[in-house]
């Protein structure tokens, strides 16, 4: 026995390695931001195309 009061550590199992971590699809912000500049653009022309009538029709 030796003179050290410390216990031996049992030498543990390497971990298995985590799972490659692979990104196959955009990001949720991508789509919501890609949704916001669709209807953006749809109000704008809208807005647009009301003006241009009411202007027409004076």
């Amino acid at each position: 026995m030796s003179d050290d009061p410390t216990p031996q550590a049992v030498p543990e199992t390497a971990p298995a390695p985590a799972r490659k971590y692979v990104e196959n699809k955009p990001p949720r912000g991508v789509y919501v931001r890609v949704f916001i500049y669709v209807v953006a653009t749809h109000v704008l022309l809208a807005f647009m195309s009301i003006i241009f009538i009411i202007a027409k029709n004076r």
